[in-house]
């Protein structure tokens, strides 16, 4: 799996243009709240959503075959359960994406293998926003803890 700091650097560092595919059109959402971090930091989005026209000023696609058509992908990124993800895998290989990533709680084995074998670098259970936060500066004093990785700082700093 592609998940050590000089893997995830690298993905992050070179991958500028993300589909999200499960992207919530509502504010609330942890998908709208990824996707506009990492829009706000100079990554382009394309939102993946059959229901909504457009999320976050951009052009909704009702699949990742649909957005590759007008974008370039480098990146799929997945907000949806388990076992939706090898339709998706399958279309990442397909458009020649080079990254299949799985957000944090979603874990297929299955397609991650089929994803690596045609060539992708493939991150589960993992969030590409607390990932670029952590490795490129952007936590806070409030940090994060998802009980998959913590970023929390002390109350107090004992110097």
């Amino acid at each position: 799996m592609s998940s050590t700091i000089h893997d995830l650097r690298r993905i992050l560092g070179s991958c500028k243009t993300l589909a999200v595919v499960g992207l919530s059109p509502q504010w609330h959402r942890p998908s709208f709240f990824a996707a506009k971090y990492m829009q706000e930091h100079g990554y382009r989005i394309v939102p993946v959503n059959p229901t909504a026209k457009e999320i976050l000023g951009e052009k909704c696609y009702p699949s990742v075959t649909e957005a590759a058509k007008e974008n370039s992908i480098d990146l799929v990124d997945c907000f949806r359960r388990s076992e939706d993800i090898p339709p998706i895998a399958d279309e990442a290989i397909a458009i020649g994406a080079k990254c299949l990533w799985m957000q944090i709680g979603v874990i297929n084995e299955a397609a991650a293998a089929k994803a690596r074998a045609a060539g992708l670098d493939v991150v589960m259970d993992r969030c590409v926003k607390i990932e670029h936060a952590r490795l490129f500066g952007g936590l806070n004093w409030a940090g994060v803890n998802t009980k998959v990785i913590s970023s929390r700082r002390p109350q107090q700093l004992f110097y």
